[in-house]
């Protein structure tokens, strides 16, 4: 088990890249740490010349120092929860002051292509999350895992957002909810969604995270016109007519969360994980994906980059 995630640092002689067994977890907060502190931080990760599978990557970075470019992708955290996501950005873009920041919404693969690199062919094996009945638990909790399905002007199916995004079945989407739970609409929160027009024949999908080879599945949709909207769900609100209204983030409240979190993130010195289980395990194989220590000057320089990019942004 793992939570793994690439990191991609370039610079005037080339690029390197890392890996983390772990690192996926808080990379976000990690990132908002600014370059400064970042990315000596990413760079002293473990250097491997290979790549994870795309479908076990769960996070990724690519720093480019040359064009000042930060590219980023997460499954998970404040930087892919819709009640945070815009707030988690805006901190980021504050946090890395002159640096283009984008989302790579084709995780793995697009890092390789922004490499001019081979990004691969697209797992044509879809699992798709399975229908929830309206009484689900999950929709007990106010930020559930979920994606939402509203099909023409009357239908609206809540999936588990536990696998592929719905878009990636293409027209048997249709069929396999045929006979799934409506739910008439969805006022709560969701990580991915999908709004299919039979009449039309138009499809509107968007997302808070990345899918490797995310761009592709219009080829699934033959005879079907597909309209990616990035993470741009308020355009699946207009698409079905409001049966999927999630509750407008509060942006002030975002912004202090995500701050928050950093801050604990770098509360303070961390030590060197693989070290001391080496030290414990002198016989067991250790890997090397662990993260690499934090001293407290490095914790303290990245809690004041924090402040300034949350400064910047509320306008103190």
């Amino acid at each position: 088990m793992g939570n793994r995630a690439v990191f991609v640092l370039s610079g005037p002689r080339g690029h390197t890249r890392h890996r983390s067994s772990h690192g996926a977890v808080d990379l976000d907060l990690d990132l908002l740490a600014g370059p400064e502190a970042a990315l000596p931080y990413l760079r002293s990760h473990a250097q491997d010349d290979d790549w994870y599978p795309d479908d076990m990557v769960e996070a990724g970075v690519l720093a480019d120092e040359d064009h000042r470019l930060l590219l980023v992708f997460a499954q998970e955290g404040a930087i892919a929860s819709q009640r945070t996501r815009a707030a988690a950005l805006e901190l980021l873009r504050c946090a890395w002051p002159g640096w283009e920041v984008r989302w790579l919404y084709d995780g793995q693969s697009g890092l390789r292509a922004h490499l001019g690199l081979d990004p691969g062919e697209p797992d044509t094996t879809v699992y798709p999350g399975p229908a929830l009945e309206r009484d689900d638990e999950e929709l007990d909790d106010p930020d559930p895992l979920v994606a939402v399905v509203t099909v023409g002007a009357d239908r609206c199916h809540v999936l588990a957002d536990i696998n592929d995004h719905p878009v990636e079945e293409g027209p048997a989407l249709l069929e396999r909810l045929r006979d799934a739970p409506d739910h008439g609409s969805h006022r709560l929160r969701a990580d991915a969604g999908i709004h299919v027009d039979p009449e039309r024949r138009r499809v509107g999908w968007w997302l808070n995270t990345a899918r490797a080879h995310g761009r592709s599945p219009a080829a699934r949709w033959s005879g079907w016109t597909v309209e990616f909207w990035e993470d741009r769900w308020a355009e699946h609100e207009r698409a079905c007519g409001g049966r999927f209204a999630p509750p407008a983030p509060d942006r002030a409240a975002a912004l202090a969360d995500v701050r928050d979190r950093a801050l604990e993130r770098w509360a303070g010195p961390r030590g060197d994980v693989r070290a001391r289980l080496v030290a414990a395990l002198p016989h067991a194989v250790i890997g090397q994906g662990f993260a690499p220590a934090v001293t407290a000057q490095q914790a303290a320089a990245a809690r004041a980059a924090v402040e300034r990019a949350y400064g910047t942004a509320v306008g103190t």
